[in-house]
């Protein structure tokens, strides 16, 4: 096939790339690198299947050509992007997307769009499953991020039903690994940072808030399974072996074994007190489940920002 990839040079869309690469399929990848990195695409370029186009989704797209897929993985996602670049964010999420879905009408392909657990704010339901409408803050400092994303959802349900589009809608719980940015204001590339350098790792409150990590190669599995399937309701992507983040902060001293201190900072504002995805329909309709566990998925992630200090 011919797939179209947004967000191609980010985290988690780079990693995409190169497992639809390793499939056989033509990629075509757009970003502008706003959050992503041309480090990212070192492999891709090398690849004669592989086009790369700059641009930013917001304005009209240059021509694709034809293409049987959409996946879009373009916005910046760290909570260190949410201050100073909020409008960008939503204008992503907004005439980004249906820049997106246009295309995607016009060429009869079907799009998928990576949603975030976000959507669901500091939740009051415990796992989050798909059904749950969210407890979402919509003017706290994330809302650029939780709105816009739960817009994007709107709007591409609504082009689902008006015009007929294939839609797949992934919402993906916090996922990790190599390639990750270690700027990104994320706990995880932080605590690792923090721990290689010797510093203080930086814990938000107390480290009783609570997360599940997902390694990178798994979440892509679980894209790929949900772009092919049948499945048109939104879908959790996580691994549902939660974690307190002071309990992750001492796994990151240990497996590095550096002997930086734990030092406890003020929680930010609508930061969630939890967060546990119920994978239930993913198992179900996808015959997806995360296969790394979370020790050696850190070690491995520790083992890569060692190599790229």
């Amino acid at each position: 096939m011919r797939i179209v990839v947004a967000g191609a040079a980010g985290f988690i869309g780079s990693h995409l790339v190169e497992r639809l690469l390793g499939e056989g399929h033509t990629v075509v990848g757009l970003d502008n690198f706003a959050s992503g990195s041309r480090v990212n695409l070192a492999m891709p370029a090398r690849h004669p299947a592989f086009t790369f186009i700059e641009h930013d989704i917001t304005r009209p797209l240059p021509p694709l050509g034809p293409c049987e897929r959409v996946y879009n993985l373009a916005c910046p996602a760290s909570p260190a992007d949410f201050g100073p670049r909020p409008l960008e964010i939503l204008a992503v999420c907004s005439q980004g997307v249906w820049n997106l879905a246009e295309a995607a009408r016009a060429a009869g392909a079907r799009l998928l769009q990576a949603s975030t657990s976000e959507i669901y704010g500091d939740p009051l339901e415990h796992p989050q499953r798909e059904t749950y409408w969210g407890h979402v803050n919509p003017i706290g400092p994330r809302s650029c991020y939780d709105e816009g994303k739960r817009f994007a959802e709107a709007l591409l349900t609504a082009c689902a039903r008006q015009h007929g589009l294939a839609v797949r809608i992934a919402r993906i719980f916090n996922t990790y690994g190599p390639q990750m940015r270690a700027d990104d204001g994320r706990m995880l590339p932080t605590f690792i940072t923090q721990a290689l350098r010797g510093a203080p790792l930086t814990v938000h409150g107390d480290g009783s808030q609570t997360r599940s990590f997902c390694y990178v190669s798994d979440l892509v599995d679980g894209l790929v399974r949900l772009m092919e399937s049948d499945v048109t309701e939104p879908v959790n992507l996580g691994n549902p072996a939660e974690i307190t983040i002071l309990a992750a902060a001492r796994e990151v001293l240990e497996l590095t074994g550096s002997r930086s201190e734990i030092r406890f900072v003020a929680r930010p504002a609508d930061d969630p007190r939890i967060r546990c995805p119920d994978i239930s329909r993913a198992r179900t309709r996808l015959g997806w489940e995360p296969r790394i566990e979370r020790r050696d998925g850190f070690a491995r992630t520790i083992a890569w920002f060692r190599d790229h200090r």
